[in-house]
């Protein structure tokens, strides 16, 4: 289950959040001036690079499909910008 939450309220009950997303497998979508800037997800639904490889490994596109998506990737890494460090 996937519920919205503002910052102040994730910070006021945050325990309560981290349990339900624990015990109740809840992923809270926490929400700034209206904006999605952060999730509290289960540990256990977290992936890494290496779990997305292996995922795609599985599928089989067509090979147009495939190229294209190929395509996209390559030009979203290129306009990839390294996000400005805000504690320095």
């Amino acid at each position: 289950m996937k519920r919205t939450i503002s910052v102040t309220d994730a910070a006021r009950n945050f325990a309560d959040c981290i349990n339900r997303a624990h015990y109740q497998n809840v992923t809270f979508v926490l929400l700034k001036n209206g904006s999605p800037v952060a999730h509290i997800t289960p540990a256990d639904k977290m992936g890494t690079g290496r779990d997305i490889a292996a995922a795609l490994a599985e599928v089989e596109l067509p090979p147009e499909e495939a190229r294209n998506w190929g395509n996209d990737l390559r030009s979203a890494r290129k306009n990839l910008k390294p996000l400005p460090d805000k504690w320095r």
